[in-house]
């Protein structure tokens, strides 16, 4: 009979001792929990601390040698924590807070316009020749060390004003050696030039004058026209000099029909001379009729040597860069005009960025004019803004206006 029943239950032993294990783990752990002090704190993201010991709440417990105990929180660190990028960014927001508490830079001029350059216009402050013999076009140079030996080139960007977008682009972007163009026609435009003079750009006033093609390329309302009397000319003339301040001289906005005129290209020239303005054209018509006019107005002019954005394309305006150089180089100066589209903006800077690392050296535009152009002696002497280096050079381009 006992034979019998051990057959019919073979798993009655072996399930007895494995309750027994179980009991003696579970006695196990109701000991340690005695000994640790009571029930340990339930450990999840929606447990309920408030029904926790003040000690749990005040306190952690860290894994340790025996004894330990728990360590409370603590303000003091002992050991610098570094994780990767929190460093560089915690100090790149430290130095934005400091430059903010230092407010903005000085400016690198004054707004204009400048006390004894002006008389009063129809559209505002008109430039003057001040009554120490002082022209606006030295007055508004911006200081330039430049060396004599070194070649030199000039760019100027224009169509500015006009659009919002890039003019900001072309102020910030573009280094203060690059000398700006205004439209006369913008909105703000002294806010714009104070702008662009104040973060040390040189400026110009651009002049709207007639292309081959008016007027149905038109412009605007104060085009300088060839069929236009002088009276005409000279009060639009007028009303474009007067719409800002703070400019070193003009240049001409198209203009190709105008620019090959002689006789109204020179009385336009005389009336810009005897403002004290320098002229900057771009070839826009005949060169050899710009040249005759300068001349023949004894005016402060020249011409330059590319339009680096005649083809708007990045490759292509590096060609017209290089070009710069090789004329600068083979000439002591080289100077180039283009307008303010982006790729022309972001070429140049580019192209900039490297230039005197090659050889050369950026100038504004009126140091190039002082090269080509020198003012004479008395007026060099008393002026503000005026380059000793500018009268020892002759115009190695034969451009005597």
């Amino acid at each position: 009979m006992a034979r019998l029943q051990s057959d019919r239950f073979p798993l009655k032993a072996p399930l007895i001792a494995g309750l027994g294990v179980a009991a003696a783990l579970i006695a196990g752990v109701a000991a340690l929990t005695w000994l640790a002090g009571g029930p340990a704190p339930t450990v999840s993201a929606s447990a309920d601390i408030n029904g926790q010991p003040a000690a749990v709440l005040a306190s952690a417990e860290i894994a340790g040698e025996p004894g330990d105990g728990p360590v409370p929180f603590s303000d003091a660190q002992t050991e610098e924590v570094s994780l990767p990028g929190v460093r560089d960014t915690a100090d790149a927001l430290s130095t934005q807070e400091s430059a903010r508490a230092s407010g903005p830079a000085e400016p690198v001029a004054p707004p204009a316009p400048l006390e004894g350059f002006y008389e009063n216009g129809p559209g505002g402050p008109l430039p003057i020749i001040n009554a120490s013999g002082v022209r606006p076009d030295q007055a508004y140079a911006m200081d330039f060390d430049g060396a004599a030996d070194v070649p030199t080139v000039s760019v100027i960007v224009g169509g500015l004003g006009l659009s919002e977008s890039l003019t900001t682009r072309a102020i910030e972007a573009l280094p203060a050696e690059v000398t700006l163009s205004f439209a006369p026609y913008a909105d703000d435009l002294q806010t714009w030039i104070n702008r662009a003079r104040a973060d040390g750009h040189e400026v110009l006033l651009e002049l709207p004058m007639e292309p081959f093609d008016y007027p149905n390329n038109d412009p605007g309302p104060h085009t300088l026209l060839v069929d236009a009397s002088a009276t005409e000319n000279s009060r639009r003339l007028t009303w474009l000099l007067s719409r800002t301040a703070g400019y070193v001289g003009v240049a001409n906005y198209l203009g190709a029909r105008l620019g090959a005129a002689e006789g109204p290209l020179t009385e336009i020239f005389t009336a810009l001379e005897d403002r004290g303005l320098s002229i900057f054209h771009d070839g826009a018509g005949r060169r050899a009729i710009l040249s005759q006019a300068g001349r023949q107005a004894d005016a402060r002019m020249t011409i330059a040597d590319r339009v680096v954005d005649s083809d708007p394309t990045p490759r292509a305006i590096d060609g017209r860069l290089l070009e710069l150089e090789a004329l600068a180089l083979q000439n002591g100066s080289a100077l180039g005009s283009g307008f303010a589209y982006p790729a022309t903006v972001d070429t140049v800077a580019a192209w900039a960025d490297g230039l005197e690392g090659r050889g050369y050296q950026l100038a504004p535009a009126s140091f190039v004019m002082g090269i080509r152009n020198p003012v004479e002696a008395d007026s060099q002497a008393s002026s503000q803004g005026d380059h000793g280096d500018e009268t020892d050079h002759a115009d190695p381009h034969g451009d005597t206006h």
